[in-house]
């Protein structure tokens, strides 16, 4: 068997080969939509003497809040001292989860697609290039769909903080009758959204690249095979007597 390079473009016009790139770029989309977010919300104070104040919730990613002063050391706001405090909430922990299986679905794509284009005849004269992909392309599936909900759920952790409610809630001010809190002015977080939408369309594509993988793989030939004497069996007819 001759395992060299050689360059053949045919597998990027069948399902197998074309679904990898699909994944490759749709991978790009997940993290890059989400990697380098910042915001900034602005929160108008309507202070008890008739007069307003401006405060700014500067977030970013990785989402960890609870490191975020929304006010920085001990200030006046409203003629009240306020000491310093942080936004509350961290989730680093599930956006970089999903950044991070974004990034390796990225590099196993673009290695597979090379492989693919390169060497086509090694992987399919072998039983180990399909099952090996099959069974890496089944715990991504899984990975898509655990580190998409984890996020999803961030992500809103990260919007209840920092609206109205959850400012308020925050700033000890506001929990007085005196000083009212409004967040007037929201961050976008449409790419922020966009990435969760990436996630599960994520998976659904590698999903569906799952079936065309398993169809290179032994388990199909033998589930085929062992078929069709059956079926030549039942199509058999009496000889005449």
């Amino acid at each position: 068997m001759v395992t060299g390079f050689r360059l053949n473009l045919s597998p990027l016009k069948e399902p197998l080969g074309f679904i990898k790139l699909v994944e490759w770029l749709t991978a790009i989309f997940a993290f890059g939509s989400c990697g380098g977010y910042s915001g900034k919300n602005i929160i108008s104070l309507g202070c008890g003497d008739g007069t307003n104040e401006t405060l700014d919730a500067n977030f970013h990613y990785p989402f960890r809040l609870s490191q975020v002063p929304l006010i920085e050391t001990n200030a006046t706001v409203c003629n009240h001292l306020v000491t310093t405090t942080h936004l509350v909430g961290d989730s680093a922990s599930s956006v970089e989860f999903f950044v991070g299986v974004a990034v390796v679905c990225f590099l196993y794509s673009l290695v597979a697609v090379l492989v693919y284009l390169g060497y086509m005849h090694v992987y399919k004269d072998s039983d180990f290039g399909p099952i090996f992909d099959f069974v890496i392309t089944a715990i991504l599936v899984f990975l898509w769909l655990v580190c998409s909900s984890a996020w999803a759920k961030g992500l809103q952790n990260v919007k209840d903080a920092t609206d109205t409610l959850g400012i308020s809630n925050t700033l000890a001010l506001c929990k007085g009758g005196n000083v009212t809190c409004e967040v007037t002015e929201f961050a976008s977080m449409r790419t922020l959204n966009i990435s969760v939408v990436f996630g599960y369309l994520n998976m659904l594509v590698w999903a569906s690249n799952g079936w065309f993988i398993y169809k290179e793989t032994r388990w199909h030939s033998q589930k085929i095979s062992s078929s069709q004497p059956a079926a030549a069996g039942r199509q058999q007819v009496p000889a005449a007597m």
